[in-house]
């Protein structure tokens, strides 16, 4: 055991008789109080079936923590659903992420917790929660909700992704109304996080990777009996760190990251995990950013991928051998001697792994789905600072396109094009002002990729935007456009009929317009009347780009 692992709180310490007077008001001994003090950041809500469950599911990590010796505290942050806040309310989300960081720092910091547990599941919340673990540097364990259970219909298995490409499927009278309403009451079929490989996952997934969460937390059933268990487990686990004085930064360094970035990669995981892997690497005061992302993940084969980039949903991973059979897959590629918190290091646990891999969804290096990664950056007029489009979601006749533009200001513009059925194949529709500032807030167009999927459409048509999309979208849509048009970059310039080549194959997207030109468009641009104030007011005046992770509670050390 290690010594001084007591943080600042010692009810012997006679000054420290106000600390202790108050927590014995919340029921706490003064013999409770000389343990370890384990706070648990809790993002459980009533509104967010990735974190409904967390409510039940808490009562099992403080079971663990009690048995173990130690005392759990629990709070709460905010936990916003990305699909629920679609459209006005997406403003709102990437903003999230960064104050659920800071929220949990201050709480964390004003308390003096010995030892965090962080329960999470969704889109902003994984990642913030990785964000304060990294500005904390205290011992800590990670536990996500787990999956929701798929629909199981007649006619075949659904999950999330196929209600929202049912919207354009609706759109355009491919499905009857009551179809559609059969689907809306059925294919989100119970709490859990979406059986789908989108950022939820994917930040689940690695932060599995990273060694701080027990492996297929994230994969498994959220009703799993198997689920309280490890609940328990991590209880224990947690304490036994908090006397070993095991931190953060002993378990997450920088070649752990790049196990994980590169895991995301081999997996055909969400295009948002550029932004929260730099995010987290500019916390740690590592140097990340979208080149760099790009040049380590295209080093690895991808040899799987999930719905909606193929049929297999989020438990068909589960059942085909997991997040333990992705990792044994790539192995070579991984720092093997990284660090688990739940005990050992990655090697042991792949050297002890057994369970049974169906090669039909997890395939191995020698056979991969792709040889370079699964997304491509690209780079050209239109995009200086680079974009990002997942590959692995895009099929083969699309990853060379040349098309028109048809232009417009805002999602909501574009949404409107759309439902009119005002869309034509061969477009390239781009979608300017929804960058980290010009949203403000980055808003992902999910919606609309989805319907354009639902349309048909994605085979002949493309999206550009600066603002970015769900880790969930398919087909040929290029997020993170840098710089972006709120701030003068090249995307603000382009007109309707301007024609636009994109190759994934060479990582290169041209708009076909003269260099002068551009420069001559761009004098005579003004913004959009687009006024905030508030929390968005706050964000736009801080935000970086997306280069370094649309951060802005957390740029350089001041």
């Amino acid at each position: 055991m290690a010594e001084n692992w007591k943080g600042v709180h010692d009810p012997d310490n006679i000054q420290e008789g106000y600390f202790t007077g108050l927590m014995n008001s919340c029921g706490y001994r003064i013999k409770d109080l000389r343990k370890p003090i384990i706070g648990i950041a809790n993002s459980y809500t009533d509104v967010n079936p990735g974190h409904r469950s967390f409510g039940e599911l808490v009562k099992f990590v403080k079971e663990g923590i009690w048995s173990a010796g130690g005392v759990p505290g629990e709070f709460n942050v905010p936990a916003p659903c990305d699909g629920m806040a679609q459209g006005t309310g997406m403003h709102y989300i990437l903003p999230q992420r960064d104050l659920i960081a800071a929220s949990i720092e201050s709480m964390a910091n004003a308390h003096g917790f010995d030892g965090l547990v962080f329960l999470c599941s969704c889109d902003k919340i994984v990642p913030g929660m990785l964000m304060a673990a990294a500005a904390l540097n205290k011992p800590c364990l990670f536990l996500t909700a787990g999956s929701m259970v798929p629909y199981e219909a007649e006619e075949g298995t659904y999950v999330t992704p196929d209600l929202k490409e049912s919207i354009g499927a609706r759109n355009i009278d491919k499905i009857s109304e009551e179809t559609y309403t059969r689907y809306r009451e059925n294919i989100c079929f119970s709490c859990g996080t979406c059986s789908m490989y989108g950022t939820a996952n994917t930040m689940g997934v690695f932060a599995e990777v990273i060694g701080l969460c027990p492996i297929d937390s994230t994969t498994m059933l959220f009703c799993s009996a198997a689920k309280n268990r490890q609940a328990r487990d991590v209880g224990e686990r947690i304490v036994q760190l908090v006397k070993e004085n095991v931190r953060f930064s002993d378990i997450v360094t920088e070649s752990s990251l790049i196990n994980g970035l590169r895991h995301v990669a081999a997996t055909g995981g969400s295009t948002n995990a550029q932004l929260h892997i730099c995010a987290l690497a500019r916390v740690m005061g590592i140097k990340l950013d979208m080149g760099d992302f790009d040049q380590i993940q295209q080093h690895v084969p991808c040899i799987a991928k999930f719905k909606p980039s193929s049929q297999y949903n989020i438990y068909d991973y589960y059942k085909a051998g997991g997040v333990g059979a992705t990792l044994k897959a790539i192995q070579q590629y991984l720092d093997l001697d990284a660090r688990l918190a739940m005990g050992g290091t990655l090697g042991e646990f792949l050297s002890a792994f057994k369970r049974k891999v169906n090669a039909e969804i997890i395939h191995s290096v020698e056979d991969p789905l792709y040889p370079d990664g699964s997304f491509a950056v690209l780079y050209g007029n239109l995009a200086p600072n680079g974009c990002i489009v997942k590959k692995s979601g895009v099929v083969p006749e699309m990853f060379h396109h040349r098309g028109p533009a048809v232009c417009f200001d805002s999602e909501d513009d574009l949404r409107k094009f759309m439902a009119d059925r005002a869309v034509k194949p061969g477009s390239v529709l781009v979608i300017r002002y929804e960058g980290p500032k010009g949203g403000p807030g980055m808003r992902e167009m999910s919606i609309p990729a989805a319907m354009l999927v639902g349309m048909g459409l994605h085979t002949s048509c493309a999206m550009v935007t600066d603002g970015r999309y769900s880790g969930a979208t398919r087909g040929p849509c290029i997020g993170h456009v840098s710089p972006e048009a709120w701030d003068g970059g090249p995307i603000a310039a382009v007109q309707d009929g301007d024609m636009i080549e994109i190759d994934i194959d060479n990582h290169t997207i041209h708009l076909e317009v003269s260099e002068e030109e551009i420069v001559s468009r761009l004098a005579k641009i003004r913004r959009p009347d687009r006024p905030v104030k508030g929390a968005l007011a706050a964000y736009r005046s801080a935000v970086e780009g997306v280069d370094k992770g649309c951060v802005w509670l957390y740029g350089d050390e001041q």
